[in-house]
């Protein structure tokens, strides 16, 4: 027995995140660093401030040296590209003119700025002295994200009444400023929550407005920083502000809705950033072929075990069995190679591959032209004829002829690997028992064959890629595949002698 299409994925953007932290891990770099793994990019972070707070509210801030500040973030700059900035609590004058410094010198691609000056809780996060500092800050940012009341701040005004004031407000910054704002809704009385970009960069206005329901859920706590930070992110990987928006705002409402079942905190909790690569992904981690393969190996150890103890392979390994016995089993292995080559051109048709398609119809082509010389050289295509197939070789038969009727190319390779690597297994370790008198010399030649051996290595590392790329449901399934092909090679080697020296069927 016996030109590859590959779709780009864009590369994973750099982001580094210039905040605060939240030793609850809500809000801040930590939130942001969730934030940006779960959109999709690679999360750096540089520290502002260190802030006790909790779900409750904020106890105290301690704003490190500001020269520290800037050795942090000269350190990524200096051995990282980065691809987007998300800049979010400065909480001090000086540490809004370093960060200044910083982004004149290195001019990210990107830069999304959360002006935070008061927290979830009512809790002010920036020096009065510093907010002229921030506006000035605006230009140098492509985006900024401010809630309803900084927004008020940034322009100079008292706080929009309802949403027409908050447009024609961001409209006023971002002309004032040279920069897009990303106008948000969520303080305003209602069920409606919208959002909108709003950009006068260019003189004329332009307003995006993204509609959105209010989720009636007590976890909030992070949502400016957890939104900044996905837009930059997304921005990076897509370079289209508007699709950023529209995928980061899909993703937070998601993670606000299941943030009650995180259990954090008995105040504003935070929302699950991960919820949905949780729901989605999973957490089962992807093995390596290599420990497929072992496992499966080790998984059908007692049927290979089993195999080892059957009288039929004794007799084939010491050359004691019995002729009559030997044929019947060959007659079988005819019948059964004519439709198993018939599987494998199965397998060839629905490969992935040119390669594989090319291996497996190598294979089936193998399996009549090759093999079937071993069976001509002891059984005519006349006696052929005349030969009924057994009650296991039907039913082998019919396992792999199900497997590839259903149409899933990586259980279907698994079910027909057992046909290569149990031969080959059998057939390597029987083979230094033979001498050049040994009657089924041939067969042990064969099945011990560097060729066949190339061969079966092949089928090997095929099925443990698939099975490697796999999601767990699949794997499981071709995992069970392969053990019930296994069981049937016990089954047909056991299937000649019903008892010893006694033909079956």
């Amino acid at each position: 027995m016996g030109s590859e299409l590959v779709t780009a994925l864009p590369p994973v953007p750099r982001v580094l995140s210039i905040a605060g932290t939240d030793p609850t891990g809500g809000a801040g770099i930590q939130a942001d660093l969730k934030s940006i793994a779960a959109n999709g990019g690679y999360g750096m972070a540089v520290v502002t401030a260190l802030v006790a707070q909790n779900t409750h509210g904020v106890r105290s801030v301690h704003v490190p040296p500001a020269s520290f500040l800037a050795e942090q973030l000269e350190a990524v700059s200096d051995d990282v590209a980065i691809d987007a900035v998300k800049i979010g609590m400065l909480g001090t004058r000086e540490v809004v003119d370093t960060v200044r410094g910083w982004l004149e010198r290195t001019d990210p691609p990107a830069v999304v700025l959360d002006p935070v000056m008061v927290a979830t809780s009512g809790d002010r996060l920036l020096d009065a002295s510093a907010e002229q500092a921030l506006r000035d800050l605006l230009s140098l940012a492509d985006v900024v994200t401010p809630n309803i009341p900084e927004l008020a701040i940034l322009a100079g005004e008292g706080v929009a009444a309802d949403w027409s004031a908050v447009l024609a407000q961001a409209a006023r910054v971002s002309e004032r400023h040279g920069v897009i704002v990303l106008a948000k809704g969520g303080h305003l009385a209602g069920d409606d929550v919208p959002d909108a970009l709003v950009d006068a960069t260019g003189g004329a206005v332009s307003v995006s407005e993204y509609p959105g329901a209010r989720i009636h859920a007590s976890n909030t706590h992070g949502t400016g920083c957890s939104l900044s930070s996905a837009l930059a992110t997304r921005y990076a990987r897509s370079k289209d502000w508007g699709g950023a928006v529209a995928e980061s705002k899909r993703w937070l409402a998601e993670s606000i809705r299941e943030g009650a079942d995180l259990g954090v905190g008995s105040g504003r909790g935070p929302v699950s950033h991960f919820a949905g690569l949780w729901a989605r992904g999973g957490l089962d981690t992807r093995p390596l072929p290599g420990e497929v393969e072992a496992d499966w190996w080790e998984h059908i150890r007692g049927v290979r075990e089993s195999i080892d103890e059957l009288p039929f392979v004794r007799g084939l390994g010491d050359g004691t069995l019995g002729r009559e016995a030997f044929v019947w089993y060959l007659a079988q292995d005819a019948l059964y190679l004519r439709d198993y080559s018939r599987v494998l051109a199965i397998a060839s048709r629905l490969a992935p591959t040119t390669a594989e398609q090319a291996f497996w119809a190598q294979a089936a082509h193998g399996a009549i032209a090759a093999e079937l010389q071993l069976h001509e050289s002891w059984i005519s295509e006349d006696d052929l004829r005349d030969v009924r197939p057994g009650a296991t070789t039907t039913a082998y038969l019919d396992h792999l002829l199900a497997a590839g009727a259903r149409g899933d190319y990586a259980v279907l390779i698994a079910a027909l690997l057992p046909c290569f690597w149990l031969y080959h297994d059998v057939g390597t370790r029987l083979h230094p028992l033979s001498h050049d008198a040994h009657p089924y010399r041939s067969w042990l030649d064969t099945y011990a064959d560097v060729a066949f051996e190339t061969s079966t290595r092949r089928a090997v590392e095929l099925v443990m890629a698939a099975a490697s790329e796999a999601d767990p449901a699949r794997r499981s399934s071709m995992r069970q595949a392969f053990r019930r092909s296994a069981e049937f090679e016990h089954a047909f080697f056991a299937a000649p002698l019903r008892e010893e020296g006694t033909p079956r069927d």
